[in-house]
């Protein structure tokens, strides 16, 4: 019988640290539950805000190169002014000469 005793206390005393554990699992689950988890992104704040200014200056200097592009093209000839005054008067002196063919 006392080998069934010690086996029995045994068990009671297993029953009980597991009934412990289990209490502690629920008093730890409960603190969970109603803790606020708070997430420092100061540090992530700044890189973002960092990340910002070079996009601006990024931005700021594609509008520039833009700008200057722009103008540039706008400025452009396809011909350079005395290649088209040559050209008239070459038509001129075409005509010139062709009426005078003819007339004469």
């Amino acid at each position: 019988m006392t080998k069934l005793e010690e086996l029995t206390a045994l068990l009671v005393n297993e029953i009980n640290d597991f009934k412990n554990g289990v209490e502690k699992l629920d008093n730890f689950n409960d603190r969970l539950k109603d803790a606020k988890i708070r997430m420092d992104v100061s540090e992530y704040k700044t890189i973002i805000e960092e990340h910002q200014k070079q996009m601006a200056s990024h931005i700021k200097a594609i509008e520039g190169f833009e700008s200057r592009f722009n103008d540039k093209i706008n400025k452009a000839k396809i011909y350079p002014n005395w290649a088209v005054v040559l050209f008239i008067v070459c038509i001129v002196v075409t005509i010139v000469l062709i009426s005078y063919m003819f007339l004469k």
